[in-house]
């Protein structure tokens, strides 16, 4: 039962479209549409459906439970685990098919004793990460030939590919890129050398397929935050056409009339400058929608125009300053998408307070509902 007038609405044609321009994109390799922490906000099923209509060949996820939720509903594409699952996940790793990255020898070898322990018969296919740079995950390019072996030399796995990632693929001018690129391609020569050719190389996300696309592209690109129609960083909007696919809305909850001067919210930081309506809207900071962000010049879309949050937002309201247009309970509020010739975007409320617009989606919390337009 839906009591409070607050939603996420779900544009998955965007998702659709956004996919197949990135597979033109990134042709002749395929596409991996990542569809870890719920899709990015956007609800890891629907949005893994939407981006295999559209051509993706992978899905990527971060979690062996996030794999476990899209193989309980119904989805065969391949799924793969971008970490090294915990040992203790390897069965459920093997049982539910999915793909997972390593890097160490103790997770190989958890992985191993669970295909053995499953005594299916099928060996289990692996990613091999190798760390150029990021060193957040990944083994050293040193280590990397000898993990390969360790691989080979076990009938339970299969060395299907060899990954890396790339930390600033984003900015374009860094240098750092090309020298995690050289390192990558040298660990892959010596793999070769060795008799080691994985049917599939990555190293792209969203930013590196287009930024590097020409050298980073490899077999296949793991693409997140393009697919949900938001460029991995603002100065590379435009570089291929994307739909955002996820709207904020709200209704007026409540309306008062206030005299200029009155202050508002907790810590009365926000001061009327002239008399005018003040319409509460239902949602809040435990919705994902930041505390600090009217206090950074945050606007909403009411009555087709722009309005400032007046004052601090709260756990489950937020306060929107209407100046003297008419204003009613049940009138749409927009916090994030378009309303007439305005739209408030994720990257707006990112360059505001200082983040990534990956944080402003993928923080819309789970008591949001999520209502889906272009469901087939």
């Amino acid at each position: 039962m839906q009591y409070r007038a607050v939603w996420a609405e779900v544009d998955l044609d965007a998702i659709r479209a956004n996919v197949r321009e990135l597979v033109a994109l990134a042709a002749p390799a395929r596409v991996m549409a990542v569809v870890k922490a719920d899709g990015y906000g956007h609800g890891a099923v629907a949005a893994a459906r939407a981006a295999v209509d559209a051509g993706a060949a992978w899905l990527g996820v971060a979690l062996v439970e996030e794999g476990v939720e899209l193989r309980q509903a119904g989805i065969d594409a391949p799924v793969m685990l971008l970490s090294e699952p915990p040992a203790e996940s390897a069965a459920a790793v093997v049982q539910h098919r999915l793909t997972p990255v390593v890097y160490t020898a103790p997770g190989i070898e958890a992985l191993a004793k669970a295909v053995a322990a499953a005594d299916g018969g099928a060996s289990l296919a692996v990613h091999l990460k190798v760390d150029t740079g990021m060193h957040r995950v990944g083994c050293a390019p040193d280590d990397a030939r000898a993990l390969a072996d360790s691989i080979a030399a076990r009938d339970e796995l299969r060395l299907e590919g060899v990954m890396t990632h790339l930390a600033v693929a984003d900015e374009p001018a860094d240098p750092y890129t090309g020298e995690q690129l050289d390192r990558f391609d040298a660990v892959l020569a010596d793999l070769r050398a060795a008799g080691v050719r994985p049917d599939l190389v990555h190293a792209a996300n969203s930013a590196g397929l287009l930024v590097h696309g020409d050298r980073a592209r490899y077999d296949l690109v793991r693409a997140g935050i393009a697919v949900y129609g938001v460029p991995p960083a603002p100065g590379l909007a435009g570089r291929v056409p994307l739909r955002p696919a996820l709207a904020l809305k709200a209704r007026v909850a409540h309306v008062k009339e206030l005299d200029a001067g009155a202050r508002l919210s907790y810590g009365l930081r926000y001061t009327m400058p002239r008399a005018g309506s003040v319409a509460t809207v239902p949602v809040g900071y435990a919705d994902g929608v930041p505390r600090n962000l009217a206090h950074a010049g945050g606007e909403v879309l009411l009555g087709g125009a722009r309005r400032p949050i007046a004052g601090t937002v709260t756990m489950d309201q937020l306060m929107v300053d209407a100046g003297d247009a008419a204003v009613a309970v049940g009138d749409e509020v927009v916090l994030l998408g378009r309303q007439g010739e305005h739209e408030v975007t994720a990257d707006e409320w990112a360059e505001r307070l200082g983040t990534i617009a990956y944080e402003i989606v993928c923080g819309i919390g789970r008591r949001v509902p999520r209502t889906y337009l272009g469901d087939r």
